[in-house]
């Protein structure tokens, strides 16, 4: 699956450094969606203290690798 990126804020080439304001005009980056898995679970515990109240729950962010595949100015 191949993915495009418009809104670019730095481009660097040997020579020289764009960087936009806020964005570089006529930049564009195009990658390619490798994998698209889950990060390492998060456990969540909220407690109140001589209440009883005590909620353990967990989270995983999603995570997607990509393969840059161009980059032109």
């Amino acid at each position: 699956d191949t993915v495009v990126f418009d809104d670019v804020l730095r481009v660097s080439d040997d020579k020289e450094i764009k960087v936009g304001t806020p964005l570089v005009d006529g930049a564009k980056v195009v990658g390619e969606i490798m994998a698209q898995t889950k990060g390492t679970k998060i456990a969540v515990f909220k407690m109140k203290r001589r209440k009883g109240y005590r909620k353990k729950t967990g989270h995983r962010q999603e995570l997607t690798g990509l393969k840059i595949k161009e980059i032109s100015i």
